[in-house]
């Protein structure tokens, strides 16, 4: 005599299946098989990491395609935009959703170091680094000043700048290495002594006019590139003087490569 209690045989001999005797049953057992068929094909797609977008300013052409080579072969980064000088770093920025900002330092029109403070007021959540050919420490304390987060040389930039990005997302900051101690023990003599520069009195259109005339343009120039009047570039060329205590375009211009404005 059979047990009620159990589920009648099946032609083979075995138990026949059970079907789930509530909603709640039936639905674990859908979630159970719905994980097993994640499990044969892999974790989903939108459990992978959102990549780090990064817009790409330097105004070699050459330059910009062996960093961008570099970037975009790890999983993790990706570069979204690219600019041949600051203001069109600038403008990308104001078109492209970027998370961080790779700036070369001597550029037309706004140098990387002038792009930064841009960049850092217009969109403060972006992380910015600088990649420069100048192991230069004035260079380097301009960089922090403007808004960097860290400061990488191209001639070891397939070392470091990969590594540069990641801490730049940390909120940690990056300095070549080697340079630490070196830069902060001459930064803080030249301050002991007096010799800290005083760049902080120029506003940032002073700067931009100091620049461009120590590239040599004309106060026509200068106007139809800031979009300012010829009179207004006039007067702060004359500011410039007064505020540097200087005579002429030939010490602007002098001026400008200390303030690392321009390359030598």
């Amino acid at each position: 005599m059979s047990d009620p209690s159990l589920p009648e045989p099946s032609a083979s001999g075995r138990p026949a299946a059970t079907t789930p005797s509530s909603p709640a049953a039936a639905a674990a057992s859908a979630t159970s098989a719905s994980a097993s068929t994640a499990s044969a094909y892999g974790p989903s797609q939108a459990s992978a990491p959102a990549k780090i977008r990064i817009l790409l300013a330097d105004d070699h052409a050459l330059v910009r395609r062996g960093v961008r080579l570099i970037l975009d072969r790890e999983p993790d980064l990706e570069v979204v935009a690219e600019a041949g000088d600051g203001a069109e770093a600038i403008d990308m920025a104001r078109t492209h959703e970027a998370d961080l900002a790779v700036l070369d330092i001597a550029m037309p029109r706004l140098t990387g170091l002038q792009a930064a403070r841009e960049l850092a007021a217009l969109k403060p959540g972006l992380r910015i680094l600088m990649l420069t050919m100048h192991d230069n420490e004035q260079y380097l304390f301009q960089a922090l000043k403007s808004g960097a987060c860290g400061y990488v040389l191209k001639s070891v930039a397939d070392r470091d700048l990969v590594a540069a990005c990641r801490a730049a997302m940390r909120d940690e900051p990056f300095l070549y290495p080697g340079a630490v101690t070196a830069l902060i023990r001459n930064y803080l003599d030249r301050v002991r002594h007096g010799e800290e520069t005083s760049d902080h009195i120029l506003t940032p259109r002073e700067e931009e006019v100091l620049k461009l005339v120590a590239e040599g343009h004309s106060s026509k120039e200068i106007a139809e590139i800031l979009f300012i009047s010829i009179k207004t570039v006039q007067r702060h060329r004359a500011n410039l003087l007064q505020k540097l205590g200087l005579r002429d375009r030939l010490e602007l211009t002098r001026y400008a490569i200390r303030a690392g404005l321009i390359e030598p």
